[in-house]
């Protein structure tokens, strides 16, 4: 569905204009579209980052600020999105053993398999958002690299 039938807009100012709205109105859908899929396991699209993150470290623990850094959205609240997670058991914080003022996270064996049992729903869920061939995906991954500089 084109841009101005899904909002209901006639046209816009100029295309660059039509672009940034394109662009958070299809964020927008894909955050809406991801949330119904982690909703089961009691987890928002940040908090699934938080544990990709997590698990991309193989076991190596890592600060709540490292964490923030990595994120995809950074006006999260990395400490309490650790602190949820820790409720749920999907992660553990430990005091640094060098360093007392520093709190590693690690995730936990049940992080491991809820991230497991995503899986092959998020690899579908990619490709019914991301209705490209391979080279339109190729061309607008560049695109979106050049976008942000």
């Amino acid at each position: 569905m084109r841009l101005e039938e899904a909002i209901k807009q006639k046209e816009f100012k100029d295309p660059y204009n039509k672009a940034v709205v394109n662009l958070l109105f299809t964020h927008g859908h894909i955050v809406a579209k991801q949330s119904t899929l982690f909703k089961p396991f009691g987890l928002s699209p940040e908090q699934y980052n938080v544990l990709r993150i997590l698990r991309g470290q193989h076991g190596n623990p890592i600060t709540v600020s490292s964490i923030q850094d990595r994120m995809l959205n950074k006006m999260s609240n990395a400490s309490r999105l650790v602190e949820k997670l820790k409720q749920k058991g999907l992660v553990v914080r430990e005091e640094c053993p060098t360093d007392r003022r520093q709190v590693d996270i690690i995730i936990t064996d049940k992080g491991l398999e809820v991230l497991g049992a995503l899986e092959n729903a998020i690899y579908s869920l990619n490709r019914e958002l991301v209705q490209l061939d391979e080279q339109e995906i190729h061309t607008l991954n560049t695109l979106l690299d050049k976008l942000r500089g």
